[in-house]
């Protein structure tokens, strides 16, 4: 993006916001304040589009979720005048977790947080008739770097279709918190866990690819792996028809 343009995108998604909650007849919007890029931007865009904004931070179990993420969410809130509620999800997922007989895959467990995150954002939604706001990005989306039915859930998603670099170039122009542009993009899944690290490949590497720029080949069979394997996520459920 070109500076004299971040003004524009910023009213056109602003303008975006209002009118799907104006025409879903909701009273506001809740989104999950993660602490990172993605729930910065939104959070942003969603409180300028709508007053009765609410972010909502939901650590669970690591101590990134409790210190450093809790942090950088109540900081973004603070600046920008964001509603915000903390809720702990660590003894839920423990109880589902028991209930499942106390021992699963590593993949199974991390994916219960981002689903429980979803359950408790629509639980308050319907509750308070408010929208849910999605945050992932494009090169997310790309990768299927997301749970399904967990943060891949969402009424409306305003930065679906930006790349990580043009997130962090709007949150610069927004005087984002510092904190939150400078740290390493991450899930915030387990301690010590990074989008890049886990993906084996840079945000940087997947936009230069999706631009159509050469790559290295092993990052170009990285991202193609991880595309092709998480076709489902991007699809709509299987339904039979009866022909």
């Amino acid at each position: 993006m070109k500076n004299k343009d971040l003004q524009k995108e910023i009213s056109q998604r602003v303008e975006f916001i209002r009118s799907i909650v104006a025409k879903s007849g909701a009273k506001g919007i809740v989104f999950g304040n993660s602490g990172g890029k993605d729930s910065a931007l939104v959070g942003i865009l969603c409180k300028m589009a709508c007053e009765n904004t609410l972010a909502v931070i939901l650590p669970c179990e690591s101590k990134r979720n409790f210190e450093q993420d809790k942090h950088d969410g109540e900081a973004l809130s603070a600046q920008f005048g964001i509603e915000t509620r903390v809720i702990d999800i660590t003894a839920t997922k423990k109880a589902l977790v028991e209930a499942l007989g106390g021992e699963i895959s590593h993949t199974a467990s991390v994916n219960i947080a981002p689903r429980l995150r979803m359950t408790t954002l629509y639980a308050i939604a319907a509750h308070e008739n408010r929208l849910v706001a999605g945050t992932g990005n494009a090169c997310e989306a790309y990768m299927g770097y997301f749970t399904k039915w967990g943060d891949g859930a969402y009424d409306f998603n305003p930065i679906a279709d930006l790349s990580v670099s043009e997130i962090y170039e709007l949150l610069k122009f927004l005087n984002a918190p510092q904190s939150i542009i400078e740290k390493a993009p991450s899930a915030g899944l387990f301690d010590g866990q990074s989008d890049e690290s886990e993906m084996g490949v840079t945000y940087k590497s997947i936009e230069k690819y999706l631009c159509g720029e050469e790559v290295q080949q092993h990052e170009r069979e990285i991202i193609e792996r991880y595309h092709n394997r998480s076709k489902h996520k991007r699809e709509k459920a299987c339904l039979f028809n009866v022909q």
